[in-house]
C-alpha cells in the first residue's frame, strides 16, 4: 500500500504553529506565576466582547503559518528541483545539470547530483565506445575468417579442380589427335576441349577473385609483382609488366590493386587472349595504369557479360578522383587506362 505523503511546506507550518502555541503557553504560565494572577481572571478578559485568549491564539497561529510558509516554501521549491532532476536522470537524460541551489545541504546535494550525472554520462560514452569497438572487432574477425576461407577455397580449387580441368584439356587434345579420321567424334572432342578451356579460364578468374582484397602490408609494386608472378607460373598466358616505383597513399594503392585484379579477371574470363601487359608509371602529377591484352575484344556500347567488371573498374577509379578509359575493337584486343592525379600533401592540408 502506498504511503500518503504530507507536503513538507505544511509540515513546517504545523511545526511553527505548534512551537508558537507552546511558547505562548510557556510565557503565560511564567507571567501569571510572577504576578500571581488567577488563570480564570485571565481567561475572563474580553476584547470587543470576545475572549482575549482567542486573539492571542489567532495571532500566534497566524505568525506560525506565515513563518512556516516563508521558510518551507523556498525549501519545497528547491527540493522539487532536485526531484525533477532525479526524474530526468531516471529517464536517461544525464546531460541535464542543476543550477546553484544555495550554500546549505540542499545545494550540496545538487552539486553531488551534477557530479554523479557527469560521471554517469562519461560511463555511458565509454560503454557506447566499447560497443562500437566490439562491433568493429566482430567485423574484423568476420573479415579475417572470410579471407582465410577464401584462401583455403582458392588452394583447394587450384590443387584439385584446376588440375583436373587441365588434365581433361590435355587428354581431349591427345584423343583428338588419335581420331583425326572420325569426324563425328572429332567434333565432340573439339567441343569437350573448348569447354575444358573455358572452364579453366573461369576457374582462373574465380581464383583471382578469391585472393585477398588488400595488399596485406605490401607496397603496390610488391603486391602486383607477387600477383603477376604467381599467375604467370600457374597458367599458359604470357604476362608482362613494367612498374615504376611510385609513392602513393594507401587508399590509391588498394584501389589500383583491385583494379588490376578486376581487369585480369576479365581477361581470363572473356578475352581469350594469349598475352597481357600491365604498366604502371608516373606522368607529370598523375599515375597511369595500363592493362593491354591481345584478345578478341568487343564492340564498345554493346551489353556484355564483362560490363559489370568494367563498370567496377570505372567506379573504383572515380572513388580516388581518377578516370578510367576503356578502348576495345573486335579481334584487336582491349586496353584499359586508369589515370589518377597525385595531390601534393601540403595542398591537401590547405
Amino acid at each position: 500500500m502506498k504511503r500518503k505523503r504530507l507536503n513538507i511546506q505544511w509540515r513546517f507550518i504545523n511545526i511553527f504553529v505548534a512551537m508558537n502555541i507552546i511558547t505562548l503557553l510557556f510565557v503565560l504560565t511564567i507571567v501569571m506565576s510572577y504576578f500571581k494572577l488567577n488563570p480564570l481572571d485571565f481567561l475572563s478578559l474580553n476584547w470587543f466582547n470576545i475572549p482575549f485568549i482567542f486573539f492571542l491564539l489567532f495571532a500566534v497561529i497566524g505568525i506560525g503559518v506565515v513563518a512556516g510558509y516563508s521558510y518551507g516554501n523556498p525549501l519545497k521549491e528547491r527540493l522539487e528541483v532536485l526531484f525533477e532532476s532525479i526524474l530526468r536522470y531516471e529517464k536517461g537524460n544525464f546531460s541535464y545539470r542543476l543550477s546553484n541551489l544555495g550554500e546549505d545541504e540542499v545545494g550540496l546535494i545538487g552539486e553531488q547530483l551534477n557530479q554523479m550525472a557527469s560521471q554517469i554520462e562519461k560511463q555511458v560514452a565509454s560503454l557506447q565506445k566499447l560497443s562500437a569497438e566490439k562491433v568493429e572487432w566482430r567485423d574484423q574477425l568476420r573479415r579475417s575468417a572470410v579471407v582465410e576461407e577464401r584462401q583455403r577455397l582458392a588452394r583447394e580449387l587450384h590443387d584439385a579442380v584446376s588440375q583436373q580441368l587441365f588434365a581433361i584439356s590435355m587428354m581431349s587434345s591427345a584423343v583428338k589427335e588419335m581420331t583425326q579420321q572420325d569426324s563425328k567424334h572429332l567434333k565432340q572432342l573439339t567441343l569437350i576441349e573448348k569447354m575444358a578451356g573455358d572452364a579453366q579460364n573461369e576457374m582462373r578468374a574465380l581464383l583471382l577473385h578469391l585472393r585477398p582484397a588488400t595488399l596485406e602490408n605490401k607496397s603496390l609494386n610488391e603486391g602486383l609483382q607477387e600477383l603477376l608472378q604467381e599467375l604467370n607460373s600457374k597458367q599458359t598466358m604470357d604476362i608482362h609488366w613494367d612498374f615504376e616505383d611510385i609513392l602513393l597513399s594507401k587508399g590509391i594503392e588498394d584501389h589500383l590493386f583491385r583494379i588490376v585484379q578486376e581487369a585480369l579477371s576479365n581477361v581470363f574470363r572473356h578475352s581469350k587472349a594469349s598475352a597481357v601487359v600491365v604498366k604502371l608509371h608516373k606522368v607529370h602529377n598523375g599515375v597511369y595504369l595500363k592493362i593491354i591484352d591481345n584478345g578478341v575484344g568487343f564492340v564498345q556500347g554493346d551489353t556484355k557479360a564483362s560490363s559489370y567488371g568494367l563498370q567496377s573498374i570505372t567506379e573504383r577509379a572515380s572513388e580516388v578522383g581518377g578516370v578510367a578509359e576503356i578502348i576495345s575493337l573486335p579481334d584487336k584486343g582491349t586496353q584499359i587506362t586508369v589515370k589518377i592525379p597525385i595531390v601534393d600533401e601540403s595542398k591537401e592540408r590547405e
